[in-house]
């Protein structure tokens, strides 16, 4: 078994979305976490303390917004790379400066599962280079 590549937090309410994006993240070499939302979320980070969270926008009890802000006052001065994923936004996967709605990376859904980990793999790297 070769080792982890990172760990990632999928939290979303839609099974076969969770699960394609699930796949495409083990395919790739990552460890995988799921929740289904925003509560069970930030329970798992605190558990696993994964090294990205993406997070759904829309969902039931807790919805993206909350969840990717909460994440990002408990995690302190360790944190993840948090994505919001959203269906809501057509434009194409864009970063901001400052964190916009609880997260700095905002992907749509439409976008292919493979790109979503290129992505991740890009900010996960970039992170390690920051920290030295």
């Amino acid at each position: 078994m070769k080792e982890s590549r990172g760990k990632i937090l999928i939290i979303d309410d839609d099974p076969f979305f969770q699960k394609v994006l699930s796949d495409a993240f083990n395919e790739n070499g990552f460890t995988v976490f799921n929740a289904s939302d925003g509560i069970e979320g930030i329970k798992v980070f605190l558990e696993k303390a994964p090294d990205a969270v993406l997070s759904d926008l829309v969902m039931p009890r807790m919805g993206g917004v909350s969840t990717c802000m909460e994440i990002g006052r408990l995690a302190g001065d360790k944190q993840p790379v948090i994505v919001l994923l959203t269906s809501m936004f057509h434009e194409p996967p864009h970063e901001h400066d400052a964190p916009d709605m609880g997260a700095k990376v905002h992907i749509p859904k439409s976008t292919k599962a493979v790109d979503i980990v290129i992505i991740v793999e890009q900010l996960l790297g970039r992170k390690k280079i920051q920290q030295g």
